[in-house]
């Protein structure tokens, strides 16, 4: 297993309430991969959070500057995880779609605009409460 992170928008929210899947496939991620051969220097806990740091980024092109950052983080198989090529160290596509078992938690932004730092986590069971941050327009 690896833990992915997953940008959302409201629209790819609302799906994963209504089906229990975030796709369709390729579904675009960030996770903390190297490439082989390459050994980046940075411990494990490092790779997590830039991978984190990418997806929020990701996040924050999907909201379109509008709109509250939302990343899932869940946990795949690692068959189903391939480097993106051109798109970051920490950038994955997932052949598979992401089943709502698999999400582990959600983080979304306190206010729109702050950095990774103030974006709060949601536990999976609290997915009504994200979408309901997320679809709350902004000041």
């Amino acid at each position: 297993m690896v833990r992915v992170y997953v940008p959302l928008d409201p629209a790819t929210l609302e799906d994963l309430r209504r089906r229990g899947e975030i796709g369709p496939v390729p579904v675009s991620a960030h996770a903390a991969v190297e490439a082989a051969g390459s050994p980046s220097g940075r411990d494990d806990e490092e790779r997590e959070y830039a991978a984190w740091s990418a997806a929020a980024a990701d996040a924050a092109e999907r909201a379109g500057g509008r709109g509250r950052r939302v990343v899932a983080s869940a946990d795949v198989d690692t068959a189903v995880v391939s480097r993106q090529e051109g798109g970051g160290s920490t950038a994955v596509e997932l052949d598979a779609v992401v089943v709502l078992s698999r999400v582990a938690s959600f983080h979304i932004d306190e206010r729109p605009g702050g950095d990774t730092a103030d974006l709060l986590w949601y536990d999976v069971t609290e997915l009504d409460d994200v979408i309901g941050l997320a679809a709350r327009p902004t000041p």
